[in-house]
């Protein structure tokens, strides 16, 4: 299938690594020019640089915090000033702190809601008037499965990113008149770094090994394993391009069955 990405300009934030990094290269083997973004400069420059070589499409490295009030707007600034313009947006965030109501202070809470929520609402609004002037507009938040079936120990998270997925549904009704899609990819546990911090987390608190947790969590699904992030990242990209043009509101588990019920 032609996913008719080539040349489109893509800006896909917290992708030095991990979901981000993986989607970033999917879209770039399907000739799409991409910036991506991650907080250390040095880093996400070298990173770009490889991802450019690999595939040979324009990619460029964009660093800053999308939690930082002033940074999303700048970002979206310098992606299209760099490649023309933009077609697809990709607001992909780390997550935040770990904890239970009693362990994680009023700073924790704020942190989370400005990386899980206004990092989404802040790029997306600067991104819509680049949006606005592309045929084929597409916006993908990646939020989570806790959404759907909260996560133990995961509070700020299971309770932040169901407003994002709120505001996802929201903006798919009111810019679908103006060919705008707006979708969410809700992740299972995936074999990244984030999961790899939560396992050791958990290993800690259980007096176990991030072996026996990472099995652990893994039997939850029906495979029996976690994903991988290109398995993520190629129904990301099949999202976010001209082939799924008629899918938007779609909040879409990407978790191998963890979320045990039907809708």
């Amino acid at each position: 299938m032609d996913l008719r990405l080539k040349d489109k300009r893509a800006l896909v934030t917290g992708s030095s690594r991990g979901l981000g990094y993986a989607t970033a290269l999917a879209l770039a083997k399907e000739g799409c020019q991409v910036a991506i973004n991650g907080r250390d400069e040095a880093k996400i420059k070298n990173t770009a640089e490889k991802l450019s070589q690999e595939t040979g499409v324009k990619v460029i490295g964009l660093a800053g915090d999308v939690a930082a009030a002033e940074v999303p707007a700048k970002l979206v600034e310098q992606t299209a000033a760099a490649l023309g313009g933009l077609d697809i947006l990709i607001t992909n965030t780390g997550g935040p702190a770990a904890g239970s109501i009693d362990s994680l202070d009023e700073a924790a809470w704020q942190r989370g809601v400005d990386l899980c929520l206004m990092a989404h609402v802040r790029l997306i609004k600067a991104a819509l008037p680049y949006l606005r002037k592309s045929q084929e507009a597409s916006i993908l938040t990646v939020t989570s499965y806790s959404v759907k079936q909260p996560i133990p120990n995961l509070l700020i998270s299971n309770s932040v990113r169901a407003a994002t997925v709120g505001l996802t549904k929201s903006l798919a009704l009111e810019l679908g008149k103006e060919g705008i899609r707006v979708n969410s990819i809700l992740p299972g546990w995936t074999e990244t770094e984030r999961v790899t911090e939560l396992m050791t987390v958990r290993a800690t608190a259980n007096h176990s090994s991030v072996e026996d947790e990472t099995r652990k969590q893994a039997e939850q699904s029906a495979f029996g394993r976690m994903a991988t992030p290109e398995e993520f990242a190629n129904a990301a990209t099949f999202l976010v391009s001209p082939a799924a043009a008629y899918i938007t509101g779609v909040m879409l588990t990407v978790d191998g069955g963890t979320v045990k019920g039907t809708l």
